[in-house]
């Protein structure tokens, strides 16, 4: 049984469309512009930038808050590493918070431990579909007076409390990668209320040129004045973080078939987590009352070792063998990861960063957890099949008892 195409729209129609075009680039295509006007609308952002990674929308998503050399960011430590090296292509230094136990989000006590006089931003990872806890964030937001980006990365249209993951924070962060609830390959955006930050981030990820705007990605609007030897095009330090008109076009149709990408996932991740029921050393990411999981993955924390005798990689490996589609583990924290611990990275500003140094046990929960986290595929486009995985972790739990 065969996992269907997720790209089931538009994408083969608009892909010809760009190809039959004369504008592959985004420096003056139009399909850059209707996907973000698109994605805007969707969370009723007033501005959307495309860009074409979510990573690349991390580092320029800092930059237009206004962080700078030396300035603080925190972050934290059950994430993606890429959360701490855009903080350190802002010429930032990561901090790090510890995470609650149940949802593996952020811990926004450890937060407000973590702050300094030097805290410029703080990126709230919504974990595995999961909003993490937006009110206090905000809350120290406002009494310290730090930008808050929401890494929505993995959380596409999601609530939190009645509000939409994205539109609680300065400016958010989404990916099209692969895998992501909508794909084109590579790709992300951010969205913004904010009408400098989608300037200035534009700015950053289109080399600094001087005519982009909130709303306008083109840069080749008067052909008149951009061909004149005398006009000057650059006023501020940018990077090509554009996207293609081809992912872009891409990203809109999935962007139209979106609820029901996202329904399939939740559906597939409720399947699984009754399947979890029959057993108490697998416990499903906590999620509270008033919020909505999208399920980016189903993530749960596996007690097995303890509770039953059978490791982790035992009991993975049984579930493949019984027909299971194979459990991911979770990122390791990252100042753990070597280019962090190691400090691969201060050759870059050895007067900031040549005396930083991070340890294990600096988030104690995070990495207590971290080892014992199993996420569980959703991407299933077919329920039977979603369904027919689920037997199988049920058959595995049975093969180990409870």
């Amino acid at each position: 049984m065969k996992n269907p195409t997720k790209y089931t729209g538009n994408e083969l129609a608009y892909v010809e469309a760009v190809l039959n075009s004369e504008n592959w680039s985004a420096t003056a295509g139009s399909w850059n512009q209707v996907f973000e006007q698109r994605f805007a609308e969707k969370f009723g952002a007033n501005y959307a930038v495309a860009f074409n990674s979510g990573t690349s929308t991390l580092h320029a998503a800092l930059e237009a808050c206004g962080v700078t050399e030396g300035d603080e960011v925190i972050s934290p430590a059950l994430t993606v590493i890429m959360d701490t090296t855009a903080t350190i292509h802002a010429n930032a230094i990561p901090v790090y918070a510890d995470i609650n136990p149940d949802t593996f989000t952020v811990d926004p006590r450890d937060i407000e431990r973590k702050i300094t006089p030097r805290t410029k931003a703080i990126i709230a990872v919504s974990l595995y579909g999961l909003p993490c806890d937006m009110d206090p964030i905000m809350e120290l937001s406002a009494k310290y007076n730090i930008a808050v980006i929401e890494d929505n990365a993995q959380c596409f249209m999601s609530c939190y409390k009645g509000k939409r993951t994205g539109t609680i924070g300065h400016v958010a962060s989404y990916s099209f990668e692969n895998t992501k609830h909508i794909s084109c390959g590579e790709g992300g955006a951010i969205i913004t209320n904010d009408e400098q930050i989608a300037r200035s981030a534009r700015k950053i990820g289109g080399h600094g040129f001087k005519n982009l705007q909130a709303s306008e990605g083109r840069v080749r609007l008067r052909q008149d004045l951009f061909q004149n030897p005398h006009y000057k095009r650059h006023d501020v330090l940018g990077w090509n973080y554009r996207l293609s008109e081809f992912n872009a076009a891409i990203a809109l149709a999935q962007l139209e078939n979106s609820e029901e990408l996202i329904n399939l996932r939740i559906k597939s991740a409720r399947t699984f987590i009754d399947a979890m029921s029959s057993c108490d050393y697998l416990i499903p990411q906590y999620t509270p009352p008033e919020y909505e999981n999208s399920y980016y993955t189903l993530a749960a924390r596996y007690e097995g070792a303890e509770a039953i005798g059978v490791p982790w990689e035992k009991f993975r490996k049984k579930y493949i063998e019984l027909g299971g589609d194979g459990i991911y583990g979770a990122w390791a924290v990252p100042y753990l990861e070597p280019v962090i611990a190691k400090k691969q990275f201060a050759y870059r500003n050895k007067a900031l960063y040549g005396s930083l140094s991070f340890s294990k046990g600096l988030c104690p929960v995070a990495e207590a957890i971290q080892p014992k986290i199993m996420q569980f595929k959703t991407n299933y486009r077919d329920l039977e099949l979603a369904g027919h995985k689920a037997d199988m972790l049920k058959k595995t739990i049975e093969y180990f008892g409870s």
